[in-house]
């Protein structure tokens, strides 16, 4: 059974675009009263120099304190290959608790092994408050919110839907976009097909909202709403009813062709630990790893 959709109840949703990594973070909010969630925020990073920047996320924070918004959920659609989490730094500021999808510890378990994270590294999900499953409910004050185990992209993907808004992470993009790349480790383009029917079970008129945005060539400007009814009829890779082997064909040689995401390093290391950096070495300092031919 699909989760139901609140026919008269809207979420209101506010979004920020990133730029530099081609992310959306959301902030949803219940339609009548202060209570919100924060959903794939952004810790700003440069890896020449190895500085962090908290310009994006306080963004969202002045957004929120400026609204007199009450925030109790920072949300992950999955573990991130391609910006780092600002999920602590927000809940440092503004509370709120840090959930993702059960399936993390798969995540930590492939990472933990590839970056040799050795014993001090919690591979149980417990660098999160919150673990949900596919099925689990998560309120936003009266809001109610259903969530779906939507992998492919990583073991570990959710989409979370809050009366007609779905948010999908990087399970689908814009239609004139297509999907997300399933060539990670634990991704598959077959079980990523599945995923995409169920969102695309939702009823036509849900709003999607997608983690990133890169411009389908001809279009000038960004976006990142659609709807369920214009994926099923125009999503370049899945839609029009395309069959599940063509897509797994279509996927797989397109992911072939991808260059990893520049930031993958990086962000693998500290999103599997919610946000937070590699522990301090003696020196008081956090270092990242770069596994040579690891990935």
């Amino acid at each position: 059974m699909q989760p139901p959709i609140q026919a008269s109840v809207q979420a209101s949703v506010h979004a920020f675009f990133d730029e530099a990594t081609n992310t959306l973070t959301y902030i949803v909010q219940e339609p009548e009263g202060r209570a919100c969630a924060v959903i794939d925020s952004v810790l700003d990073f440069d890896y020449a120099s190895g500085r962090t920047d908290t310009r994006s996320a306080d963004a969202v924070i002045a957004h929120i304190r400026d609204h007199d918004l009450d925030l109790q959920w920072i949300l992950e659609t999955h573990v991130h290959a391609d910006h780092l989490s600002a999920a602590p730094y927000i809940q440092e500021r503004l509370g709120g608790r840090i959930g993702i999808g059960a399936q993390i510890t798969v995540v930590q378990e492939t990472f933990g092994k590839i970056f040799n994270e050795g014993t001090r590294f919690q591979r149980d999900g417990s660098q999160f408050d919150q673990l949900f499953r596919d099925g689990d409910s998560v309120m936003i004050g009266q809001l109610h919110g259903d969530v779906m185990h939507t992998p492919g992209h990583t073991p570990a993907c959710l989409t979370y839907v809050f009366a007609d808004a779905a948010f999908v992470g990087d399970t689908l993009f814009m239609p004139d976009f297509g999907t997300a790349r399933c060539d990670f480790p634990g991704g598959s383009a077959a079980v990523m097909y599945d995923s995409v029917q169920r969102i695309l079970s939702l009823p036509d008129a849900t709003r999607i909202f997608v983690g990133h945005d890169y411009k389908a060539p001809g279009r000038e400007d960004y976006a990142w709403e659609t709807t369920v009814a214009a994926q099923k009829a125009l999503n370049v890779h899945v839609g029009a009813g395309r069959a599940r082997a063509e897509f797994i064909a279509l996927r797989q040689a397109r992911d072939a062709s991808l260059a990893m995401p520049r930031l993958i390093i990086p962000s693998l290391q500290v999103n599997m630990r919610a946000g937070h950096m590699p522990e301090a070495e003696e020196n008081g300092t956090s270092y990242l790893k770069v596994p040579i031919n690891g990935l």
